[in-house]
């Protein structure tokens, strides 16, 4: 049993650090944090990234990448794909996750008519109240 404990720990443990991982802004990301914190981004890579944005301003999208000295198509396809949703440009997602559907709000619901007018029922006259009969006088 403890063994069993021990290797779902493991299993836990090892799927949290995919789980957690946060994405990485290019735009802000230092030398160090492109090295370690993106697959297939050495520390030569990460200083020419670097030194590119000091140099030309931020990056408007992650494809500006292909501007940096030592990256190319091939590459910059490598590691877009071994990194999915981790590098970012000025806190957007690269890749998103599903396809932006436009939001379409439904039209108010019309009101139904009737098919026939509907006329409003006669107003109930009241009975005319009941006098209680008088007894008739003897005539003198």
């Amino acid at each position: 049993m403890k063994l069993f404990q021990l290797f779902f720990g493991l299993i836990l443990a090892f799927c949290s650090t995919f789980a957690f991982a946060q994405a990485i802004d290019i735009n802000t990301a230092s030398v160090e944090q492109l090295d370690k914190g993106i697959k297939g981004i050495g520390p030569a890579r990460a200083a020419e990234i670097v030194k590119y944005r000091e140099a030309n301003g931020p990056f408007k999208s992650v494809d500006a990448l292909l501007k940096v000295r030592w990256i190319k198509d091939k590459s910059l396809n490598k590691i877009l794909m071994d990194n999915k949703d981790m590098l970012t440009v000025g806190g957007a997602a690269t890749v998103p996750a599903a396809p932006v559907v436009p939001v379409v709000h439904a039209a108010p619901k019309a009101s139904v008519m009737p098919a026939t007018p509907v006329m409003p029922a006669a107003p109930v006259v009241p009975a005319a109240p009941i006098i209680p009969a008088v007894p008739a006088a003897p005539a003198k």
